[in-house]
């Protein structure tokens, strides 16, 4: 065989790899029905939910709402492809998720996708105080540096503790962005309500959000919002792992979530949830609730038991305490309490005699 042949072989492989791993425009992201097996339709309780996210809602179950996944699955569709269009012309994407169950996520999705994560805390003023916190970026790294190259162990024990604490503390908050040089091009975040000082300062600077979102969500202040349950980590995971499908599409790699059980996606809601065993999903809404009320204990939102009133004997005590003077001093208290001169003049009287 010769090489003109055999490049040519080469060249048809090429191309059919290239036709399993791009995908066209209109071929679906995500089905509505691999949304609904990981518990993507529950929303808040009907009590919390905002009315500007009523296009989304399919109906109502058990004090809770049911999102709309056809209408996910649609959103996620945009997102898609214009958070892949930012990656592929060089633009680099920030993951922000606080909540414990989204932290996980965030890290893993983040570094699989090669972005930049907060996953601990979001500090104020990272995105619009920029340069204070490659300050803080920079401490951090010259700390570690002195560690790896054992000038930390030349100081005293107590200045290496004190250097040791503030690198642990440092690391916690910046570990994620330790790396970045320049702003985002985009930001993609975890529970709107929860982060919402990261959405300000993103607006502020004109950076384009991507969220997952609740029906307790304000869609106006988001770009691009996809309704599904910020709740439940099988929720997080798949929605925050399209999002970084979506930053390795765009970097030319192959998706791991996104493209999969495509033939699905033509299903009815209802249809879907008829399909769905009973008695799970009383499990998963009641589960759904017990989250919700946790996180509003956190918050201070919710029912608190009113603190009980210290009763103080003020009035009491200081009776006794001056009756207990009194006595050290040699006076007799008077019925009522109080010390008399009469009373101290007799026992001055008593101890003149005695001492004769």
């Amino acid at each position: 065989m010769s090489e003109e042949e055999k490049k040519i072989e080469t060249t048809e492989e090429t191309k059919d790899v290239m036709k399993e791993t791009v995908h066209g425009e209109n071929d679906a992201v995500v089905s509505a029905k691999t949304l609904l097996d990981s518990g993507c339709h529950f929303g808040h309780r009907v009590s919390q939910w905002n009315p500007k996210m009523r296009n989304y809602i399919y109906n109502r179950r058990n004090n809770l709402y049911i999102i709309d996944l056809n209408k996910s699955a649609e959103a996620m569709q945009k997102a898609y492809k214009a958070l892949k269009d930012i990656v592929s012309k060089g633009g680099k994407v920030l993951f922000v998720g606080t909540k414990s169950y989204a932290q996980k996520a965030i890290q893993e999705e983040a570094v699989r996708s090669g972005s930049f994560y907060v996953s601990h805390r979001w500090l104020g003023g990272t995105l619009t105080n920029f340069r204070t916190i490659c300050k803080r970026i920079a401490l951090l790294k010259e700390i570690e540096q002195k560690e790896v190259s054992g000038e930390l162990d030349k100081l005293p024990k107590k200045e290496i503790a004190e250097q040791l604490k503030l690198k642990a503390k440092l690391s916690q908050n910046l570990e994620g962005i330790k790396e970045i040089r320049l702003l985002p091009q985009a930001v993609v975040v975890v529970d709107p309500k929860t982060e919402h000082n990261a959405i300000a300062e993103a607006r502020a600077l004109h950076i384009p959000v991507f969220a997952l979102g609740d029906t307790n969500t304000n869609p106006d202040e988001i770009d691009y919002l996809v309704p599904a349950n910020d709740d439940g980590e099988a929720s997080i995971r798949i929605i925050v792992g399209l999002f970084a499908d979506a930053v390795v599409e765009g970097k030319g790699g192959e998706p791991l979530y996104a493209y999969k059980d495509v033939a699905a996606a033509t299903g009815t809601m209802a249809e879907m949830l008829e399909g769905v065993d009973k008695t799970e999903q009383i499990k998963a809404i009641r589960a759904k609730l017990r989250d919700d009320a946790i996180a509003m204990r956190k918050n201070g939102k919710g029912r608190s038991r009113r603190k009980p009133v210290k009763n103080f004997r003020r009035f009491s005590r200081p009776a006794a305490n001056k009756d207990a003077a009194a006595s050290k001093e040699g006076a007799a208290p008077a019925a009522n309490g109080a010390v008399t001169p009469s009373t101290t003049a007799s026992v001055v009287e008593k101890k003149t005699e005695e001492a004769k």
